[in-house]
């Protein structure tokens, strides 16, 4: 409600305060005995007239009187008490020509005051109410929009998505080409007695086009698409999201044929062995997931709605969700290959003028482990920095520095000391040093030691190509790599600092699923012993695994971790001239890119190849995230 709104209900109240005051207030009057002082002002002929009723009198003087230090009135009252004698009373009246009103006594409230009086206070609170309502749509809405659904519906149009908008994931659109057909011909497949799949679950990474992808397919079919988050199922009020299940799904059917799209399933639709999550599983998530089942298994073949539902997690869904009759078909969305971020890169560029020199190709060959999401992204920085250069169209240096934004974060300005410089040249260096000599590491790809993002120094190292799998070697090389900053440090100044934060964090993360989930370890064996999130034992506290087993995980994980220092170091030891010269390039330049680091090096390539590009995208960086308040 706004300001004028709130000063017009101020302004009523007052005057509504007012109006009562004065109507039940009246003219005031001074109260006198009716012995003597009443029968006194008669017998003087001070009195001039009198209204009575009943035992009560009230009347005006001739002139104005004061009455026990009143002030000047010439209205007054009095009781006539019951054993008076009221005929001597009327003769005395009448002989001083006393105006006698026979009248009901001057209440002085007239009617409209009345009226005012007695509905005044309700009419302004029905008024308020109208407001309200008509702020919030309608008492309907008011009062029941708790359980109506909040699903957003797009209706066939102009700017529906189609498939032509989506690239880079062919095999899932193809797996969906079925659905639009069912949806445009039903009675093609009634006719041999199949029946379209009730549920279609898309999963895959976050980013990889699971929304747009459903919304293609509406697009395709040119059915009605009614999109809504699982979250927003759920309230704090039990009841409410499976009210507004029932809901989207009535829309649903009287909109068919149509899609109902739900986002983020394992909001609710976890698995309910997983805990306890409420007593006799009536909480308001269960409920709500329930629901959902009910409605899913409520469909007859002639029902043309189907839903389409997205997650990144579809190992912690519920067993009911994934069964046949509900979301009996699944629909895995990859993350693009080279070739499909070249296609995704081509529809995000449509509407975008590339200079001459923007070659997509080679931009996709240095983006590998980017999805469509990081792709639109890229596109769109590069717009804006171009935008910000003055250029007439983007360029392909404006990619180039668009991706290093994205990838290692923004330039920032710090002043750091003398020491600070070299000592994080020094970590630069030594994870570079081992990238460049270890067998099976990514190569180096860049190194700098300018301050972006959180991190006072990066080594970038990335594959040449898309990686879908990792041998045992490879996965110690990163662990390797993660230890070479710590390392060098140890060697040059004598300790390490805080600054290896984020490299221990990654390689005790590698390590662990070397140990717990790839089975990679001899003393372990080829046993998954790290629980996956949502799969957890049934009562709070129990463990899946002895506690044995978890010191000999533990175990595993320090020996693997301690080799490959003990390896680093004497790497770092051996190579001493190497990682000296490296830094100092870094002090002198900042910034080296993959040609120069190998040269300052003086390390040969050894199979690695040449970098396609400036500056190629990490499907997992080794960068060093270095607080600044160390």
């Amino acid at each position: 409600m706004g300001p004028v709104w709130i000063a017009a209900v101020i302004g009523l109240l007052a005057l509504n305060y007012w109006i009562g005051q004065q109507a039940t207030e009246g003219p005031s009057r001074v109260r006198i005995p009716y012995s003597p002082v009443f029968l006194q002002k008669v017998n003087e002929g001070k009195v001039a007239e009198i209204t009575s009723k009943g035992t009560t009198i009230q009347g005006t003087f001739t002139a104005k009187e004061r009455y026990q230090g009143s002030a000047p009135t010439n209205r007054f009252e009095t009781e006539i008490p019951a054993f008076a004698d009221t005929k001597a009373l009327s003769q005395l009246l009448e002989s001083k020509r006393v105006v006698v009103n026979a009248v009901p006594l001057d209440t002085g409230t007239p009617w409209w005051e009345g009226v005012l009086i007695g509905f005044g206070p309700t009419l302004l609170l029905l008024g308020l109410l109208f407001l309200l309502i008509r702020r919030a749509g309608n008492m309907q809405n008011a009062l029941g929009s708790f359980g109506r659904s909040r699903a957003v519906r797009y209706q066939p149009g102009g700017g529906r998505v189609t498939f032509a908008d989506v690239a880079g994931i062919d095999e899932a659109k193809a797996e969906l080409s079925e659905i639009v057909d069912f949806l445009r011909n039903p009675e093609k497949y009634r006719r041999l007695g199949g029946r379209i799949p009730h549920g279609v679950l898309l999963a895959g990474a976050p980013g990889t086009g699971k929304t747009l992808l459903a919304r293609a397919v509406a697009g395709e079919a040119n059915v009605p698409f009614f999109s809504m988050a699982a979250s927003e199922f759920v309230e704090a009020i039990v009841g409410v999201g499976a009210s507004r299940v029932r809901d989207l799904f009535e829309q649903a059917k009287a909109a068919a044929p149509s899609i109902v799209f739900i986002d983020e399933l394992d909001a609710i639709g976890r698995s309910r062995a997983s805990g306890i999550s409420g007593f006799g599983g009536s909480d308001e998530r269960e409920q709500t997931l329930n629901q959902i089942l009910t409605e899913m298994d409520g469909f007859d073949p002639s029902t043309n709605v189907i839903v389409v539902a997205a997650t990144n997690r579809v190992d912690v869904l519920d067993e009911a969700l994934t069964r046949p009759g509900r979301f009996d078909r699944r629909v895995i969305v990859q993350p693009p290959d080279r070739n499909g971020r070249e296609a995704i890169l081509k529809v995000h560029t449509r509407h975008v003028p590339l200079a001459p020199d923007v070659n997509l190709g080679r931009i996709a060959a240095a983006t590998p482990g980017m999805v469509g999401a990081d792709l639109a992204n890229l596109v769109n920085e590069a717009a804006l920095l171009a935008a910000r250069r003055g250029h007439e169209k983007v360029e392909m240096a404006d990619f180039t520095d668009a991706m290093e934004r994205i990838v290692l974060g923004a330039e920032r300005k710090v002043m750091m000391t003398a020491e600070d410089r070299r000592r994080t040249a020094y970590h630069e260096a030594g994870h570079a040093i081992v990238g460049m000599m270890t067998e099976g590491a990514d190569p180096v790809r860049k190194i700098s030691i300018i301050p972006r993002g959180l991190a006072l120094g990066v080594t970038f190292s990335a594959p040449e190509g898309d990686r879908y799998n990792y041998e045992y070697r490879e996965l110690v090389a990163r662990i390797n790599v993660a230890l070479g900053g710590r390392a060098a440090e140890e060697i040059v100044f004598g300790q390490p600092t805080t600054g290896a934060e984020s490299d221990i964090q990654q390689l005790t993360e590698i390590a662990r699923h070397m140990v717990g989930r790839w089975g990679m370890s001899e003393a372990v064996g080829p046993l998954a012993v790290i629980p996956r999130d949502g799969a957890g034992p049934l009562l709070p506290g129990a463990a899946e695994v002895s506690e044995h087993t978890q010191e000999l995980v533990d175990a595993e994980v320090r020996r693997i971790v301690e080799s490959a220092h003990v390896e680093v170091v004497s790497l770092l030891r051996a190579n001493r001239h190497r990682l000296d010269a490296l830094t100092q390039a870094l002090l002198d330049r900042e910034t080296l890119d993959e040609d120069e680091a190998y040269e300052v090096a003086g390390v040969s390539r050894n199979g690695h190849g040449r970098a396609n590009g400036h500056l190629r995208a990490v499907a997992r960086s080794t960068a060093d995230v270095r607080q600044s308040q160390r």
